[in-house]
């Protein structure tokens, strides 16, 4: 029989977490303190042993939920709460029907995990820029253009971000989504080239110098994570040096009363008159 029960024991967490270091990489970096009191850690165990966790974390909009270990646990996690109304979700394959009696996704995006061995780095040496927080708006600008890019300012402050910029503009910029210099994790992302600046290997040359600076920092495993059906962007990482480490799920879903509160507040948005 299952039980689930709030989590609160880092040790224990991340002992569970390390069970499958590289696919847990993003919620072994929110054991960080500064992000710590943003999640919310569900286990559940069976015969006295945790088997499967939930991680929700509040700390972007919308909020995240991570899953992993037995599909049984995770079924319970889901049954018993407290869950987010919406989330974007992570998970396994294999959690994929016990998520549905509860949610409804949206869309499922069939992503790979990529991971980095150290000795199997080939760098691309090329001239860019460190950016700073004094970079924020030229950023958030150039991200803008790419949608919905998952950016926060905090983002640039603790984490390691390089840039190209061409005639004063930011045209290209690679960062991080998380470091976690306690735990020895780093997640690569945020890469996104000016459409009028494609072409030219810009997005490989920053990704290429952010790896490099978190090695040199001592990071002892570098992850990001790819659509499974961008061949290119996936051809470009394994260039770099990154190899396919296992596929996941990734999407937004909601609850029935979640979902009907999203299209609550989307009907005030188009009802609000514009300025």
């Amino acid at each position: 029989m299952w039980h689930t029960a709030q989590l609160t024991d880092k040790s224990q967490i991340l002992a569970f977490l390390e069970t499958d270091r590289l696919y847990a990489a993003y919620a072994i970096g929110d054991l960080e303190p500064v992000l710590f009191d943003a999640c919310t850690w569900v286990g559940a165990t069976e015969a006295g042993h945790l088997q499967a966790l939930a991680l929700h974390f509040r700390g972007l909009q919308p909020p995240a939920l991570f899953l992993m270990g037995q599909t049984g646990g995770v079924r319970s996690i889901l049954e018993s709460g407290p869950c987010p109304e919406w989330a974007y979700f992570t998970c396994r394959a294999e959690h994929l029907p016990a998520t549905r009696d509860f949610y409804a996704w949206n869309e499922i995006e069939r992503m790979w995990r990529m991971v980095l061995p150290r000795a199997s780095f080939r760098p691309v040496k090329r001239a860019c820029v460190r950016l700073t927080p004094a970079h924020a708006d030229q950023l958030k600008a150039l991200y803008a253009l790419g949608g919905g890019i998952a950016y926060s300012a905090a983002q640039l402050e603790r984490g390691v971000f390089f840039g190209i910029i061409v005639d004063g503009q930011l045209v290209t910029a690679a960062g991080t989504h998380l470091v976690s210099r306690t735990y020895g994790v780093a997640a690569v992302g945020n890469v996104f080239t000016h459409p009028h600046h494609r072409g030219h290997g810009f997005g490989t040359t920053t990704t290429s110098a952010v790896v490099a600076e978190l090695l040199h920092q001592g990071i002892q495993d570098v992850v990001l994570n790819v659509n499974q059906n961008n061949e290119i962007a996936t051809h470009i990482y394994e260039r770099l040096g990154f190899e396919r480490y296992c596929p996941f799920l990734e999407g937004f879903a909601w609850t029935k009363r979640g979902k009907k509160l999203a299209d609550e507040n989307h009907s005030r948005d188009l009802d609000r008159p514009s300025d």
